[in-house]
């Protein structure tokens, strides 16, 4: 992994927003991810944003508005992108839900993605090294996400207790071996093997481990066209109260899939994880 070189960057609320490219040994090829750093802090605690399919870091950093309520609570803010990107990285040829764009923040076991998407490992292992050379306060971690990247914080958040403080979602995939879009990702990236599919089920993890420490917050758009067949909150509910999680699930009415939804509540979700990080 080679060093580390900010590629873009403006002054935000005072702060500074980045955007860095280093060579990633988990995924084989450049990645790029946006930072947020607040004004007048040191060793800011960090909130990691997962995006969700055909993302970049670009999208969340540009339309959701962060900026101004972290820069309030003196939050650094990361988003990596997606899935890896560029020459040699496999795709699926006129798909959106599936190859770039749509790593599902899996680590592949099964070619051809296995040599590219190792998502788990680059969000998880990968970047917080890399972030490690910005002065961030890597003990204070929390973690937050949109729809296949709400699955991602779900998932990360319940099975990494001691790194991250703190978990939100929006729109998030909560079952994903039980509907479409996490079932032929998880068949083209981890094969048959239902085990490792479960291993990235946000409502299998919660019934084996909860985080009785912390309280989940969810918000979901009622007029969200996916929310029957690909995001079925509920089942993620029922699973949080037979298991003990404490669970905060807002179904916002009128609001969709998009990032005018997500504009609209970010100010909540930076707040919620500031009580847990900035404390």
């Amino acid at each position: 992994m080679s060093g580390a070189k900010i590629v873009s960057e403006w002054k935000s609320f005072g702060g500074r927003q980045l955007v860095v490219e280093h060579a990633s040994e988990a995924c084989g090829v450049p990645m790029r991810f946006s930072l947020y750093l607040p004004p007048g802090v040191t060793r800011p605690p960090v909130l990691t944003f997962l995006s969700g399919l055909t993302c970049t870091w670009e999208n969340v950093t540009t339309k959701a508005g962060f900026q101004r309520w972290a820069a309030e609570a003196g939050l650094a803010v990361v988003a990596p992108d997606t899935s890896p990107r560029g020459q040699g990285v496999p795709d699926a040829e006129g798909r959106w839900d599936l190859g770039v764009g749509a790593g599902f923040y899996v680590n592949a076991t099964h070619e051809p993605w296995a040599r590219h998407y190792q998502m788990d490992r680059y969000v998880t292992d990968e970047l917080p090294q890399v972030l490690a050379g910005f002065d961030l306060d890597l003990e204070r971690q929390g973690l937050m996400g949109h729809s296949m990247g709400g699955h991602g914080a779900l998932v990360f958040g319940l099975r990494h207790p001691e790194r991250y403080r703190s978990v939100s979602a929006f729109s998030p995939i909560v079952a994903p071996t039980q509907v479409p879009w996490g079932q032929q990702a998880f068949s083209a990236y981890l094969g048959d093997d239902r085990a490792a599919w479960s291993r990235y089920d946000a409502t299998e993890l919660v019934r084996q481990r909860p985080r009785r420490d912390i309280t989940l917050l969810v918000d979901q758009g009622s007029q969200d066209g996916f929310l029957d067949e690909q995001l079925r909150p509920e089942l993620f509910e029922q699973a949080c109260r037979q298991a003990g999680q404490p669970l905060r699930l807002d179904m916002r009415d009128g609001y969709d899939h998009s990032y005018y939804f997500i504009a609209s509540f970010m100010e909540d979700h930076v707040a919620h994880h500031a009580r847990a990080l900035c404390g």
